[in-house]
């Protein structure tokens, strides 16, 4: 046995308990949702939910695109602020090179957004 045991249990010890406790309280969390909530079942409560359109029988059925074009617009926009908070931070850190690689990336998510105008993800119904 090494003397670095001790200090390694010592240093893990606190994230253990806090899985544990973690875990703990989701699971009663979870049983007292369970037994205290309302169980009132019905069709539309059990049928599948299929992304904004009613489930279908094969895969051969033709279906509307839109609503994966607003999930990609979705993704585009959530992912352009996602690395524009760091990317603003550390602005002074990264210099030129950081600055035209930022300016790459929301080149690319222009072209995504275009794309995106141009099939009229942007017009609701």
């Amino acid at each position: 046995m090494s003397i670095l045991q001790p200090t390694i249990l010592n240093d893990y010890l606190p994230i253990l308990i806090l899985m544990v406790v973690s875990v703990g309280i989701s699971l009663i969390l979870f049983f007292l949702s369970y037994l205290l909530g309302k169980q009132k079942p019905n069709a539309s409560k059990n049928s599948p939910y299929e992304c904004g359109f009613n489930a279908f029988e094969t895969a051969r059925v033709p279906f509307d695109v839109k609503f994966y074009l607003v999930s990609l617009l979705f993704i585009i926009f959530d992912l352009e602020v996602a690395f524009l908070f760091p990317w603003a931070v550390t602005l002074n850190k990264i210099g030129m090179f950081g600055f035209f690689s930022a300016m790459l990336f929301l080149f690319v998510l222009t072209i995504g957004f275009i794309y995106e105008w141009k099939k009229g993800a942007l017009e609701w119904e």
